[in-house]
């Protein structure tokens, strides 16, 4: 493909491929320079003939190269990716927030597929194509030139349908900047990543980039109106041309009146679009309702089938490692769930606590590397929670084990301090009790530990087998 096709007013040299790492560059390739000049020597001399770099850029470059300088190569690097990739699923849908991502996005393609479409989501649990085992993915939104591959491969194998989980990474960094969203989504925002956006307020505007910029102009926004920033997200859609359709207990299309716990689940009742219907759905937790809803909304935006999503979306699976129940021991049942920030762990031991026939214990760590200031907040929400704590080790990094969990301990002078997490494991479910509930809280479905920089294997799941 010609330069000039992929960054119009450049010239028409052929360009054989792209990427945004100098060790990928191969002859003829054009190199997105986003992190700084030390790496452009290396794409040089891997053979590229075109860069796109900050405007700023000082570096001597041979003449032979074309260099395109810009006030947002993120942004242009993406969008040359889009057009080298040329196609795209038809319906692409996207969901951002602090929590509910992974469950949402999995949702929507089970429904979808359910459905008869060809669907796939991608994200934390990796790609998925409808009902296939996932393939793995190092980040919850890959790099611009993964994402608009994995689109095109979607789109020749004929998929309809693709649903994406859109971190405030990926979106600040503009790694979705060439892709065309037709349904956004907006679960919640709450405490995490502040180490990487310094400021609250910060990491909301790298959330609200989903629904100014690539959410495509006449499409429709899906906001969780009981969220504290509904009005100021719902602003931001109006003003550029989006539709909103809103969830939740203050919700307008989809209101939700009443969650009834079942043994199994819940029943939700809800004024859908105007009518009053009830949902019988096999998942617990207010949290795990939300997520329903939303899902549902961005399903009816997508397809306008309502009574057909509806009639598939009672039959839905939770995402692995998304309060998943993996097993019972001793008349106590023990789950996995993700939650690594304050608000998702307070919400599964809300979510748990009314299944809670005698005790509920809570096993958790917090990152290394990562934002510091959750972990007393985190420490104090178990301590007041649950009945029982145990505090371990949770993908410390390159950080000291022992501290996190002292900062964690200082608030919650109850847990039990047990930094290797096979063995906070078998602690734990050695202790239950009929009636118990054991939540294992913080890796969900990761089958690694992150110590001193490399990665252990290691797998809650497999833990719980070993000790049932």
């Amino acid at each position: 493909m010609k330069l000039s096709q992929l960054i119009p007013g450049s010239d028409d040299r052929e360009i054989s491929g792209l990427s945004a790492d100098s060790r990928d560059i191969k002859k003829g390739f054009l190199f997105g320079s986003l992190n700084g000049d030390q790496y452009l020597p290396n794409a040089l001399d891997n053979g590229c003939c075109a860069v796109i770099v900050p405007e700023a850029c000082r570096f001597a470059f041979p003449p032979q190269t074309a260099v395109i300088r810009s006030g947002n190569p993120a942004l242009d690097f993406a969008k040359a990716a889009a057009r080298f990739y040329e196609h795209t699923p038809p319906h692409i849908l996207a969901v951002t927030g602090t929590n509910g991502k992974t469950s949402i996005a999995d949702f929507v393609r089970q429904v979808l597929t359910m459905s008869g479409e060809k669907a796939a989501s991608s994200g934390t649990l990796g790609l998925i194509k409808g009902n296939e085992p996932p393939i793995p993915s190092p980040n919850t939104t890959p790099n611009a030139v993964v994402i608009e591959r994995e689109l095109r491969e979607l789109y020749d194998e004929g998929f309809g349908y693709v649903v994406m989980e859109a971190s405030s990474h990926g979106l600040c960094q503009y790694r979705l900047g060439g892709v065309s969203v037709d349904v956004a989504g907006f679960t919640n925002l709450t405490r995490d990543h502040l180490d990487y956006h310094k400021t609250f307020e910060n990491y909301l505007e790298a959330k609200l980039i989903l629904f100014r910029e690539t959410l495509k102009p006449g499409g429709t926004a899906v906001l969780n109106a009981d969220i504290d920033c509904f009005d100021k997200i719902r602003k931001v859609c109006l003003d550029s041309g989006k539709k909103v359709v809103s969830y939740g207990r203050n919700g307008k299309e989809l209101h939700l009146l009443e969650i009834m716990p079942r043994p199994h689940g819940q029943k939700l009742t809800l004024e859908f679009y105007g009518r009053r219907i009830e949902l019988e759905i096999p998942l617990s937790g207010e949290f795990q309702a939300m997520n329903v809803l939303c899902a549902l909304g961005m399903l009816t935006e997508a397809t306008h089938r309502p009574e057909q999503m509806l009639e598939n979306i009672v039959k839905i699976k939770g995402a692995k490692g998304r309060l998943e129940l993996v097993g019972q021991k001793n008349g106590a049942a023990i789950y996995i769930d993700y939650a690594h920030t304050p608000d998702a762990l307070e919400n599964v031991l809300h979510a748990l606590r009314p299944h809670t026939a005698n005790r509920l214990l809570v096993l958790f760590g917090c990152g290394g590397d990562r934002d510091a200031g959750k972990r007393p907040i985190m420490g104090k929400l178990a301590h007041e929670l649950a009945d029982i704590v145990y505090v371990t080790d949770d993908n410390p990094r390159t950080e000291d084990a022992d501290k996190i969990r002292a900062q964690i301990m200082a608030s919650c002078p109850t847990g039990i301090n047990i930094g290797n997490r096979a063995l906070a494991i078998k602690t734990a479910m050695s202790a239950l009790m009929p009636g118990d509930i054991l939540v294992l809280a913080g890796k969900g479905h990761e089958t690694g530990q992150y110590i001193n920089g490399e990665i252990h294997p290691f797998s809650d799941h497999e833990e719980v087998l070993k000790n049932l």
